[in-house]
């Protein structure tokens, strides 16, 4: 898909993009430059929403408990 920008550097988000990614007007969008390509990600109205279930069948609590463990070896 490719737009333009106006002069205003303006340019429209193409509809398949705003339905996939639900961006709707009022969202924000980040823009990432990494002096190689131009990112932009959608900020969720409610990023704990956006959030919930990413970390699903990882062993979160089992990681926490070895860092801690592996913390506590450190100070001894």
């Amino acid at each position: 898909m490719q737009t333009a920008v106006t002069k205003r550097g303006q340019t429209v988000i193409p509809a398949p993009i705003r339905k996939r990614y639900q961006i709707e007007e009022g969202d924000y969008l980040v823009w990432i430059d990494d002096g190689e390509m131009i990112r932009v990600i959608p900020v969720s109205r409610d990023p704990i929403r956006a959030l919930r279930g990413s970390g699903r069948g990882e062993p979160l609590l089992e990681r926490l408990l070895a860092a801690r463990q592996e913390d506590r070896s450190y100070e001894r």
